[in-house]
C-alpha cells in the first residue's frame, strides 16, 4: 500500500491537530466541528482519520488529555475535585467525575486521597509516567492471555 500526498498531508495535519490543538487547548471549548474546520475536513472524516490514526476518536484523545492533566492537579492536592473539572475544560462535574474513573478506575476524590501518598517524593515527570491513564480495553488488550 502506497501513501499519496494527500494521505500524507493528512497525517501531518492530524498530528499538528492533536499536538498543537488538543494537547495544548485541552481547557479551551473544544468540538469536533471547529477541530475539523482547522484542517480543511469534515467533522465526519477527521474522525474517521483521526480514529483510524490514533485509535480514539478526536474527543476521546481530548478528553484523555483532561483527565492526564486533572490527575496531576488532583496529586497536588490544593484544588477540589470541582476545580480541578473547570480547570481541564469540563463544564459539568458529574461528568468529569464518570469519565475519570472509566479512564483512572477510582473516582477523582478518591485518586487524590491516593496519589499523595503513592507518589510522594517522585519527579513529577516519573509520576505523571506511573499514574498515565490506561483505557479499560487498553488494559485488557495489554494484559497477558492465559495459555
Amino acid at each position: 500500500m502506497t501513501s499519496t500526498p494527500d494521505d500524507t498531508r493528512h497525517l501531518r495535519d492530524l498530528a499538528l491537530l492533536r499536538r498543537d490543538r488538543i494537547d495544548r487547548e485541552y481547557a479551551q471549548p473544544l468540538d469536533v466541528e471547529a477541530l475539523a474546520r482547522g484542517v480543511d475536513m469534515s467533522a465526519g472524516h477527521l474522525s474517521r482519520r483521526f480514529r483510524h490514526a490514533y485509535g480514539e476518536s478526536p474527543y476521546g484523545s481530548l478528553m484523555t488529555r483532561r483527565i492526564e492533566r486533572a490527575m496531576a492537579l488532583l496529586r497536588r492536592g490544593d484544588l477540589s475535585v470541582t476545580a480541578v473539572c473547570f480547570a481541564v475544560g469540563c463544564s459539568s462535574p458529574g461528568a468529569f467525575s464518570t469519565r475519570f474513573t472509566e479512564l483512572v478506575g477510582v473516582p477523582p476524590s478518591r485518586y487524590r486521597r491516593r496519589s499523595a501518598r503513592a507518589t510522594a517524593g517522585m519527579p513529577s515527570r516519573v509520576a505523571k509516567r506511573v499514574t498515565r491513564p490506561i483505557r479499560n480495553r487498553e488494559a485488557r488488550t495489554a494484559a497477558p492471555h492465559p495459555a
